[in-house]
């Protein structure tokens, strides 16, 4: 294991023993409720009887939704810890799902072996042509990959990453717009979707009692933001991708 990935291990090892991390950064997540409903509506539709692969499952909690959603689930992480944490609690669930410690640049599954293969927050951790090509060889010619991923144009967002460095590990690279054009090298089809703009001015206001109107407000201005003037999209928090049409895997 080189040495970018053992500091990842050895960061996600120490996360994934409590939720101390996630408490400190709540607060940001409480306006992302659109782009969570567009995650899961998209993988939703796809996951009944399907062989599902969740690519970073971290402690589960997103597998198990997988399986309740009616997918045969099979997930993967880095972090023996994660995989711990994400096996007892399928088991507590009564929910069969195969969790496997893997590194995600270098899966090990066959050729063509998913319908649908998802992840949050994953790449951005990763090698993206290592991690394109395997997710391209893995998944279906049918298949589709989806990704919701953080972005990393937006100054004031990156100013804030900058003065946590904790909560984060000095390899990661929140995407670029130019990430997604590389994906284009791996599949025929690259669907990209931003989220997050206006909306995160939400945030101080979670507590009172206007928030969910407000929430919708600013969520309809980014739509439109978005629609109406493209170059704003590179400063959104958030997008999700989807992948379809993978090249044809490389013959031995």
């Amino acid at each position: 294991m080189d040495d970018r990935k053992s500091r990842e291990k050895a960061f996600h090892d120490v996360e994934y023993q409590d939720d101390a991390r996630w408490q400190r950064v709540d607060k940001y997540y409480a306006v992302t409720g659109a782009r969570e409903r567009y995650f899961d509506g998209v993988i939703a539709a796809r996951c009944p009887g399907r062989a599902v692969l969740e690519y970073g499952c971290g402690a589960g909690k997103y597998s198990l939704r997988l399986a309740g959603w009616g997918a045969k689930v099979t997930a993967m992480d880095l972090s023996e810890t994660a995989i711990r944490r994400a096996q007892e609690a399928a088991t507590t669930a009564g929910l069969a799902i195969d969790f496997r410690t893997m590194d995600a640049e270098n899966l090990d599954f066959p050729d063509r072996s998913f319908d649908l293969i998802c992840g949050n927050g994953i790449l951005h951790h990763l090698d993206l042509r290592r991690s394109f090509a395997e997710l391209a060889r893995t998944l279906k010619p049918d298949g589709a990959a989806i990704f919701t991923e953080p972005l990393g144009h937006n100054p004031l967002i990156n100013l804030y990453r900058r003065m946590t460095p904790r909560l984060r590990t000095v390899d990661e690279h929140p995407l670029k717009l130019a990430d997604f054009e590389l994906a284009r090298q791996y599949f025929k089809s690259v669907d990209v979707r931003v989220f997050h703009l206006a909306s995160l001015a939400g945030v101080p206001f979670r507590r009172f009692p206007f928030f969910p109107g407000l929430l919708r407000a600013l969520d309809r201005f980014d739509a439109f933001l978005f629609h109406r003037v493209p170059f704003s999209q590179r400063y959104a928090w958030f997008a999700v991708a989807i992948l379809r049409e993978p090249n044809a895997p490389a013959a031995p």
